[in-house]
């Protein structure tokens, strides 16, 4: 006798249940990939307008935090390394470009028509641009005039070749006059009354506009230069690894204030001093090391970048800074220097001085000399809030805070 067939009991897989687990792992498979991938700004991509004629990338950026598919994960690589997004060969009219990682305010621009940089070199009004320029000066020297000191200046101005580009600050308001020198005519002349070389520094010799230079020199009016040579002074800095410098002062200077500017005999470069006693806390300190004067400092493009930083707007007579030149290099005992075998004469012509206003029954000069006292405590007041501000943002607390 034949085995009955129970076809009738044979269960059949349900299909509405193979539908809803199919659609439950797809919705959890797709959240993972969604939450996986980086998000990406709708409104800061270069989309075809045609295609989306009415679309508001706005509103979808806002509803929708995210997009997982790989074209517009390449898209974001691509913004990441600073470069314009490629989409895909559609035909449209207008474009749109952004790279955060241009200078700021230049975001719309592609990259390769950026001049984030300039220069104080000449041009001429005619011809092909590249061919205005016979030489490209190496290394920029200012000086801070009136027009009284023209003879003084005018010896300093000879003692630096046509790799120096010239620039002349002029604090009483006189420009066409010093034309009676040649030299004249190829210098940068900028003119405002009553206005010190720091405050020129601070508007006029923006680190992105000093770039080219290797060296920027910030000379007073009333430096002697007879045993002076700028082009030997530069050799004498690149050999001894020196970012922040100054000549050396003659001993017959005006006004020789501390030991470490003297010059000294039979060497090149001195680094550091012995001063009176206890004017040196530390002998890889200012004023025993790591210091120069503000009357004629020599600065390397690097150096020069963090000191202008430093500058501040209102204290216009630098004082102070001196001391805190050392905050921009590393380490400072060894790359501030003196150049003893190329010195210079401080003749401390007070002529800047006699631009102030009498008040109170003091002369100009006293009062202007009362102004650079306050602002030395001013920038040291700031220099020590700054430090200690930014210390204890980070959980320190440094025992000895000074800008000093």
């Amino acid at each position: 006798m034949g085995v009955p067939l129970r076809s009738c009991n044979v269960r059949k897989p349900n299909g509405m249940m193979r539908l809803i687990v199919t659609t439950f792992a797809g919705v959890i498979f797709g959240f993972f990939l969604g939450v996986s991938v980086p998000t990406l700004s709708l409104s800061k991509m270069n989309l075809p307008s045609s295609l989306f004629p009415s679309i508001d990338l706005t509103y979808i950026e806002d509803k929708y935090s995210g997009l997982s598919t790989q074209v517009l994960f390449n898209a974001l690589n691509t913004l990441k390394t600073n470069k314009v997004v490629s989409m895909p060969s559609y035909k449209y009219n207008g474009t749109k470009i952004w790279i955060p990682t241009n200078p700021r305010g230049a975001e719309r621009l592609p990259p390769g028509i950026i001049e984030s940089e300039s220069d104080f070199y000449l041009r001429r009004l005619w011809g092909q641009p590249s061919e205005d320029l016979t030489i490209k000066p190496k290394y920029l020297v200012t000086f801070t005039v009136g027009y009284n000191q023209k003879n003084n200046i005018d010896a300093a101005v000879k003692k630096f070749s046509e790799n120096f580009t010239i620039v002349l600050f002029h604090y009483d308001g006189l420009t066409t006059e010093w034309d009676e020198f040649e030299w004249s005519k190829r210098a940068i002349h900028v003119s405002v009354r009553k206005q010190t070389k720091w405050w020129y520094a601070k508007r006029f010799l923006h680190p992105d506009i000093v770039a080219p230079y290797d060296y920027i020199f910030m000379w007073d009016e009333d430096l002697g230069v007879e045993h002076f040579d700028a082009e030997e002074y530069i050799k004498l800095v690149r050999k001894h690894g020196l970012e922040i410098s100054q000549p050396g002062l003659d001993p017959n200077s005006g006004g020789l204030t501390w030991a470490m500017t003297r010059k000294r005999d039979n060497t090149e470069v001195h680094k550091n001093t012995e001063e009176r006693p206890g004017w040196c806390t530390d002998p890889h300190l200012p004023p025993c090391a790591a210091f120069v004067e503000i009357m004629a400092t020599v600065f390397s493009r690097d150096a020069w970048r963090c000191v202008w930083h430093m500058i501040q707007n209102d204290l216009v007579h630098g004082w102070g800074l001196d001391f805190s030149l050392r905050k921009c290099v590393e380490p400072p005992h060894e790359k501030i220097g003196v150049v003893d075998a190329q010195w210079i004469l401080h003749q401390s012509v007070p002529s800047l001085g006699n631009q102030g206003q009498a008040e109170g029954g003091k002369a100009p000069w006293e009062v202007v000399r009362e102004r650079c006292r306050k602002e030395w405590t001013m920038f040291q007041d700031r220099m020590t809030n700054a430090e200690k501000a930014y210390f204890e943002a980070m959980g320190m607390k440094p025992t000895n805070l000074t800008a000093r």
